[in-house]
């Protein structure tokens, strides 16, 4: 898996988060799922909280192959106050 690569959006409690995936394993994946660890910063930079939310890994991935999915990743909106913003800095994946 890539290191996250993230995008604002127009809502500061929603940004766009983009993975790679490669399979380096000899078997197709054909299931499981990636858990977004999105943290919610404040205007002086303090870390209030960290929610998290879980999404479907794009199955299948071929062994061998390589494969790019972007997903949009949000909190709820009273989470993120006028001069707050949101970082998704925490990813794993479970492959099953």
């Amino acid at each position: 898996m890539s290191d996250p690569v993230r995008k604002p959006t127009d809502q500061r409690w929603c940004e766009k988060v983009t993975l790679g995936f490669h399979n380096s394993g000899g078997t197709a994946v054909r299931s499981g799922t990636v858990t977004f660890g999105t943290h919610v910063i404040g205007a002086l930079g303090i870390d209030w909280a960290t929610v998290e939310s879980t999404r479907k890994l794009p199955t299948p991935i071929g062994a061998g192959a390589r494969k790019e999915q972007t997903w949009t990743v949000c909190v709820d909106a009273w989470r993120v106050p006028l001069g707050m913003h949101i970082e998704t800095r925490d990813v794993t994946v479970r492959w099953q």
